[in-house]
């Protein structure tokens, strides 16, 4: 297919250098190939035989050929200078690509696709995609965020992370919220189990059994979990989660619960109740601070471990999953520990703040 070359015409000195870097063995591994490539050439052998002997393409033979014809020994040493590339783009064209992306959408979505941007201004995908990366855009993507309104947000704040950071001496610290409406979820058909090279699998598609919800009380000091299912979440539910609570905790012991505003907590019967008992005590969190209490945090837990992936013919058996979970967790409880204190979320939530106004 191709003539062979004629062989690569080299001094004593010069094979005696090639051949040293061949056999030393801190030489390399690239300078070493460079020069089996020439030392190879020199015995006249052609440039598709070298390249198959040699593990490597026939370009790579040519072109280090060529540099030790022109540099000699030294040639080899140091990688060849790059050409510009062709697919450098102009600044107008960048601008262009980046002020659509920022500026404008498309008539039929809320967000520019590569290929639709590129479509619209006549690029290649690709072009679109490089200016994306080198300029940070990710049209695709979006970040959720929710300020609260709480005109006492300041106080609340201050008071929730008082109890996490300084809780009261002789009392206990609980979290308190419902996750309402677990579904018992069954699938339509069986899965298949994971096995080296494919994960577990699971219909998409699923049988409703029914719901219950749960009320949990998260021990802030050492993560232990005080929960009991319902049917309904009910300020009468709550009345009984809260007469739990006063059996299965230390008398003499006050009982300070972080709850959100649900109405359930805040219904005339459940404030009669906490005047009559007088060691318990309520802590609201604000308004849309869901993050600021921490069985929130827990309830992801078993939602991840226990009751996404689960699979169950009835609520009863719903029912026996959850309590197996809080028991094995309060085995080996582990608490989750609040760092951050009220300056630093203050700081967060009034530069998220100056950050939405400016931009509306």
């Amino acid at each position: 297919m191709w003539d062979n070359a004629q062989p690569l015409a080299m001094s004593l000195e010069q094979k005696g250098q090639l051949e040293a870097w061949v056999r030393a063995p801190t030489t390399p591994q690239k300078i070493a190939l460079r020069s089996q490539i020439c030392l190879l050439a020199h015995e006249g052998k052609g440039n598709r035989q070298i390249a198959r002997q040699l593990g490597t393409s026939r370009p790579t033979v040519l072109l280090w050929r060529a540099r030790f014809a022109d540099a000699g020994v030294p040639g080899l040493e140091h990688e060849p200078a790059r050409k510009p590339s062709s697919q450098r783009l102009d600044e107008e064209l960048i601008k262009k690509i980046v002020d659509s992306t920022l500026q404008t959408t498309p008539p039929d979505a809320t967000h520019w696709s590569t290929r639709t941007l590129g479509r619209h201004l006549g690029v290649s995908h690709m072009t679109v995609a490089r200016v994306w990366d080198s300029h940070g855009l990710q049209p695709h993507r979006v970040r959720r965020f929710k300020l609260s309104r709480d005109k006492q947000f300041v106080e609340k704040l201050t008071d929730v992370v008082g109890l996490y950071l300084n809780p009261p001496d002789k009392a206990l610290v609980l979290c308190v919220d419902e996750k309402s409406q677990i579904q018992a979820l069954d699938r339509t058909q069986p899965g298949l189990p994971m096995k080296r090279g494919r994960c577990g699998t699971m219909t998409h598609d699923y049988l409703r059994h029914g719901t219950t919800s749960l009320f949990a009380a998260l021990n802030v000091l050492d993560g232990t979990v005080i929960g009991s299912c319902f049917d309904r979440h009910r300020h009468e539910e709550f009345l009984k989660f809260l007469r739990q609570l006063d059996r299965q905790t230390p008398e003499g012991m006050n009982l300070h619960l972080i709850v959100d505003n649900y109405s359930t907590h805040k219904h005339p019967r459940v404030k009669q109740w906490i005047k009559r008992h007088k060691r318990f005590h309520l802590h609201f969190i604000p308004t849309s601070s869901s993050w600021l209490n921490l069985v929130e945090r827990w309830f992801s837990e078993i939602t991840r471990k226990r009751i996404r992936r689960g699979v169950f013919k009835s609520v009863k058996d719903l029912i026996q999953a959850i309590e197996s979970y809080i028991k094995m967790n309060n085995q080996n409880p582990k608490p989750f520990v609040w760092t951050k204190r009220v300056e630093e979320i203050l700081q967060k939530v009034n530069h998220c703040k100056a950050a939405t106004v400016t931009a509306h």
